[in-house]
């Protein structure tokens, strides 16, 4: 399929809070920013190890691509962290006059905030920057043309919420519920469907671009093996969401049919899914796949304000879209407060980042 037939079948696409406002993922997403963090020595270590600079060597130009990159800061640490372990290998193999120039392509929704993207690039890069506008969950790039993909907390959006939960006829409507966490059977297949196909799509088109040997580096937000979706502490955060909702629904001030109507498109999968659905591709070889540090300890310790105010920048652009921009700060408020009174979710709701390092299969 032509790349631009692909990229005609975009997702629905509400990017993270763009700007450098109180409000904007820029300064509301130290949570994204630790999972790269703690992730650091062991991509380190996979470089090292498994990038086969061989299968570079007649290239004098090193494509790295950072998939869902926002707005930074976050994408430019990722950045940085890569290149170096890069370099480092080079140099370790003897090859310091070989090391060859990075081009790095910021890839992200058309709607997401290029312009704050740019404008906070680092003034002393050591690489050559470009933006793709478009959705991962299509083709963005020509065949054969990325030697590392990195992608980090982005992986859990879907492509678009599962048609099922907007039919008011179908087993799978989602009345009074924003999200999988809480509801039906038929729902939480629907939305498993919905990663499934995500996934596949996304490891196929990945698999066209990426050169034979290459890496891909995923760091994704998802539940422990054999956690209940309504264990799983993002879900229990969403669950609070739509209860505040739920709560302005009553009061009269959003209404109820609207709410019903709301979803949100995020999946949060485990190691054993990402697992499977690498090994339906057949593309890939999983040469790493590890359980992080949490980044930033426990939710409670960072504080509710903070955590509501990182939910605001990544869901924003959904709730505006849904309901006006004038309930926004009503609802977080409320939100806050549910989390204030619930801090028990901490404690109970398992949540975790893992680390998938992938290498493209050389052809046989």
């Amino acid at each position: 399929m032509a790349a631009a037939e692909e990229t005609s079948k975009s997702s629905e696409a509400f990017p993270m809070k763009g700007g450098d406002g109180p409000n904007s993922y820029f300064k509301n997403s130290i949570y994204q920013r630790g999972a790269v963090d703690v992730a650091k020595q062991i991509l380190n270590n996979e470089i090292a190890e498994k990038l086969d600079v061989e299968i570079l060597l007649p290239s004098n130009t090193f494509s790295l691509a950072d998939l869902g990159c926002s707005v930074g800061p976050n994408t430019f640490s990722a950045v940085d962290n890569i290149l170096e372990a890069v370099r480092l290998k080079y140099q370790c193999q003897g090859l310091d006059s070989q090391i060859p120039e990075f081009q790095v392509f910021f890839n992200d929704h058309t709607l997401n905030d290029f312009n704050m993207l740019f404008k906070s690039l680092p003034p002393n890069r050591q690489y050559y920057a470009a933006g793709v506008p478009g959705s991962f969950h299509g083709r963005i790039f020509p065949n054969n043309s990325i030697h590392l993909f990195h992608s980090s907390s982005t992986n859990h959006w879907l492509s678009r919420v599962p048609k099922e939960l907007v039919n008011k006829n179908c087993p799978a409507w989602n009345k009074g519920e924003i999200h999988y966490s809480n509801s039906t059977d038929e729902v939480v297949k629907a939305y498993e469907a919905q990663y499934a196909e995500d996934m596949e799509c996304f490891l196929h088109t990945r698999s066209q671009e990426i050169v034979s040997g290459g890496l891909m580096v995923l760091i994704i937000p998802g539940r422990p093996n054999g956690t209940p979706h309504s264990k799983t502490l993002p879900n229990m955060m969403l669950q609070l969401l739509g209860t505040s909702l739920m709560e302005m629904a009553r009061k009269g001030v959003v209404v109820e049919d609207k709410v019903d109507s709301f979803n949100i498109p995020a999946y949060y999968m485990s190691p054993q899914e990402l697992e499977a659905a690498v090994e339906r591709n057949g593309c890939f070889n999983i040469e790493k796949i590890e359980n992080l540090p949490s980044p930033l300890g426990d939710g409670a310790a960072i504080g509710t304000r903070v955590l509501a105010y990182h939910m605001r920048a990544a869901s924003e652009g959904l709730i505006k879209q849904q309901f006006g921009e004038e309930i926004l700060d009503e609802l977080f408020d409320l939100f806050c407060k549910k989390l204030e009174q619930k801090p028990s979710i901490f404690e109970s709701g398992k949540g975790i980042y893992f680390l998938v390092v992938l290498m493209k299969r050389m052809p046989n």
